[in-house]
């Protein structure tokens, strides 16, 4: 199969022409920061299969480096912002928007900034949200809670000439964006919407999706946090099987479409026995089937830790068809079939067991952040706004190769990433909990479901190390 091309280009609203009020250097060795070129890049394609290919150095491999630009295009003292954040909670919000509303305050001095409440739905004049006027002093401790200050909402995106007319009336000249996949795509839209009315609106995106599903960005905000609550999780599960006669610890964890959470919990965690995730098709039935499996382990060493992603196993249940507002299939509860499954199953062959079940998604969702990850959205909003500043557009900010960068909207909405079947990610994720590579009975109807799921992983090449 061929691969797949993007371009990394990305837009300008026009020449920078206006000295940068961040006094950084443009020379090494000086011991003083530096600005940022235009002209820095990061490889995409970092991985070498046939050493006579010679590396691509254009626009289809070529990703620019983000950061302080010495020339901007906004005039800090006319310039006006708007933030909101859509979609589901996440970690980080509030770090990404005070780290904004600070870098614009502080860095830049631009003294509007307007917050639009509860997601798209806060540009429309008859949901009767008013924008709130934030400062650095306002947002200064919003980082310490979870969940956002700005509130959040799903859908509203389609409603993209009332979005713009919103930002004409209100002057704005440069619009955060943070959300995932579908939010980013209204992005898009709303960017589209501006070029065509001739207006000098900068619109950046700040990708979040706690499911770190997002195509060439290394790891997305709130996933490490994720990970960490998870573990905790895990390991509070983990004791009551440990304790109990024929213990089940099941622990139902984030993951619509792509199981990184449950992956990642699994090797952190060094309990989990079973990781299932929604790449990886499994049968509950069989000689080979995971209720044997189980079985099977807990004859050798009497109690199991499964980690089901809330994307697996979806073929196993009954599909309702419905959506939610942003147009995401809803998903059937694996959580609590795979449960009622299992009992029933010990209970038909008269094996006692003791099954605890735990489903902290919306605890992880409200969690605060670790560290690295509020490190990791101070960076993100202080880039975001250099990259407004500078007059770029329709752009995401994000973390490639352990280096900031901007990324154009369309190239990492195109699909979703997901573990790789066949990469080193999984691989040491079999090796971490000792399940079969397969559980399944038809292998042949298997490797289809996984040659398509691994189809469908159209990140970038270097998803080896996913």
């Amino acid at each position: 199969m061929a691969e797949e091309k993007f371009d990394f280009s990305i837009d300008n609203l026009g020449p920078c022409t206006i000295q940068s009020p961040i006094k950084f250097s443009l020379n090494h060795g000086d011991f003083t920061a530096n600005y940022v070129s235009d002209d820095s890049y990061v490889i995409n394609n970092i991985n070498i299969y046939d050493t006579t290919e010679p590396i691509k150095l254009d626009s289809s491999n070529l990703i620019q480096k983000a950061g302080p630009r010495e020339k901007i295009y906004f005039d800090p003292k006319h310039a006006k912002a708007g933030i909101c954040t859509c979609g589901g909670l996440c970690p980080g919000l509030n770090d990404v928007i005070r780290a904004i509303v600070r870098c614009l305050n502080t860095r830049y001095g631009v003294k509007t900034i307007k917050g639009y409440q509860y997601g798209f739905h806060g540009f429309f004049a008859d949901s009767g949200y008013e924008p709130i006027e934030l400062d650095r002093y306002l947002i200064d401790e919003i980082h310490k809670i979870g969940g956002t200050y700005l509130g959040t909402s799903r859908g509203g995106g389609q409603r993209t000439s009332d979005i713009v007319d919103c930002l004409e009336r209100d002057g704005i000249n440069m619009l955060f964006i943070i959300g995932g996949d579908g939010t980013q795509r209204g992005a898009y839209d709303v960017a589209c919407e501006v070029e065509k009315r001739g207006m000098k609106c900068a619109v950046v995106g700040i990708p979040k999706t706690v499911d770190n599903d997002l195509m060439f960005i290394d790891r997305s905000f709130g996933f490490e946090t994720a990970v960490q609550r998870a573990k905790e999780s895990i390991a509070a599960v983990h004791m009551e099987a440990a304790s109990q006669i024929g213990g089940v610890g099941l622990v139902k964890l984030m993951g619509r479409e792509s199981g990184f959470i449950a992956t990642a919990a699994a090797l952190a965690s060094h309990e989990t026995n079973f990781c299932l995730i929604p790449e990886v098709p499994f049968e509950l039935e069989g000689e080979n089937g995971f209720l044997a499996c189980l079985e099977r382990r807990l004859a050798k060493r009497g109690h199991a830790v499964i980690v089901v992603a809330e994307g697996a196993g979806q073929d196993l249940l009954t599909s309702t068809n419905a959506t939610d507002a942003s147009g995401n299939k809803k998903l059937a509860d694996i959580g609590v079939f795979l449960k009622a499954r299992i009992e029933k199953y010990f209970k038909e062959k008269n094996i006692e067991i003791n099954l605890k079940y735990i489903d902290p998604s919306y605890q992880v969702r409200a969690s605060v952040t670790t560290a690295s990850d509020s490190i990791y959205c101070e960076r993100l909003g202080n880039n975001a706004v250099h990259a407004a500043m500078a007059g770029k557009t329709k752009l995401v900010i994000g973390l490639v190769h352990d280096k900031f960068v901007h990324l154009p909207i369309k190239a990492v909405t195109a699909h979703r990433n997901a573990v790789n079947p066949e990469g080193s990610l999984w691989r040491d994720a079999l090796d971490a909990t000792g399940q079969p590579v397969l559980m399944v009975n038809d292998l042949e109807s298997a490797h289809a479901k996984m040659a398509a799921a691994v189809a469908g992983a159209k990140s970038k090449p270097s998803e080896q190390k996913k």
